[in-house]
């Protein structure tokens, strides 16, 4: 089986999405399905094996490990592991007691033979770690499809939506919905839920013309600035301030769910300078939620290029990872390349060709 999906460009909306917020109050983001480099960037392929015993490898980091016994598959609750994330997904699939239908098996061994042997799983991620580009849920995602498949669970995309969700919360790294969202449905899209423990994704498409061939990477740049920061600790401080029903935390994340209606609204009339101060508003919200979101890294980036630049926002979480620059026309983004190009803020920064995906997650069987 062979799962791939392409990361997401949050625009506008982020943190709505995040419970305890949108269990109350729904949520509303605005995002873009894209692949990098021509190809969708977060890969799982999966097969089964004669031992019975699940193996994990990591294309992208060069490691493996091999899980035996329930006791070893039950370590997920740990983030920092490299595979964390695939036992959380096995064990959602039923390969835990407490996750089985019918109570499990007596050991990880006999449920494996009765299933007809060991699973093995390759995972890619072809972004860096703290990125910005959701790759972590959306690996979750994509890894929970290809196991779907593999043990004929049937798991539509609005399941894998909500279970994608739960596997976060077992990792104890929590965050919303918008990433799996972002890489599971295709294209650009105004994604919003309704108040209650159910969130259920109502999806607007939008048109494709401001990041169609007439703008992507000739006047809108993806720019890895080779800075990064782990989302977690920003996460833990914002819900902390939404569980207190703190009025200045839950003012802005009001102000910032009404933006993505604006910048949705914008696309949806293909006006791009109303779409450019919809995204410098949604940075300005950012940071004010966040003072962490642009660090004097970051912001050096910018102020190097501020003559030439209409909008632009980190993405994800804030505080490093991937930039997207909206120039004040093609020559502006020429300028802006050069000036990059020439004088790069580290050795890891460079800017990264990118596409609309009109398919999101695609999972296949040869």
């Amino acid at each position: 089986i062979w799962a791939r999906s392409p990361v997401r460009f949050d625009l506008a909306g982020g943190w709505t999405d995040t419970p305890p917020y949108c269990l109350e109050f729904g949520g509303s983001v605005l995002n873009v399905a894209a692949d990098l480099n021509g190809q969708p960037p977060v890969q799982v392929f999966a097969k089964l094996c004669e031992r019975p015993e699940l193996v994990v490898r990591s294309i992208d980091l060069g490691v493996e490990e091999r899980v035996r016994s329930y006791e070893e598959l039950d370590t997920f609750a740990k983030p920092g592991s490299a595979f964390a994330l695939a036992k959380a997904a096995f064990a959602l699939a039923g390969f835990l007691p407490r996750f089985h239908a019918d109570g499990g098996f007596d050991s990880l061994e006999k449920q494996l033979r009765d299933f007809g042997g060991g699973i093995e799983l390759s995972l890619l991620a072809a972004a860096p770690k703290g990125s910005g580009l959701g790759t972590s849920s959306i690996l979750s995602a994509t890894v929970l499809a290809v196991l779907s498949d593999l043990c004929g669970l049937n798991w539509d995309r609005n399941i894998l939506f909500t279970r994608t969700l739960a596997l976060e919360q077992m990792l104890t790294t929590g965050g919303g919905w918008q990433d799996q969202a972002g890489g599971l449905f295709r294209g650009i899209k105004l994604i919003e839920t309704a108040s209650g423990l159910a969130q259920k994704p109502t999806l607007s498409w939008l048109p494709d013309f401001l990041f169609g061939r007439e703008f992507a990477n000739s006047q809108v740049l993806l720019y890895y600035t080779g800075v990064t920061r782990l989302a977690k600790n920003i996460l833990a401080e914002i819900v902390r301030g939404i569980f207190l029903n703190s009025p200045s935390h839950l003012g802005l994340i009001e102000e910032i769910g009404a933006n993505a209606k604006v910048a949705g609204a914008a696309i949806q009339q293909c006006n791009y300078d109303r779409l450019c101060s919809a995204i410098q508003n949604s940075w300005r919200l950012n940071q004010r939620l966040d003072a962490g979101t642009n660090p004097p890294s970051v912001a050096a980036i910018l102020d190097s290029v501020k003559d030439f630049v209409a909008a632009a926002k980190l993405l994800g979480a804030g505080g490093g990872g991937y930039l997207l620059m909206f120039a004040k026309d093609a020559e502006a983004a020429a300028r802006i390349r050069q000036h990059l190009t020439v004088n790069p803020p580290n050795p890891r920064a460079r800017f990264v060709d990118f596409s609309l995906s009109d398919t999101g997650l695609q999972v296949t069987r040869s």
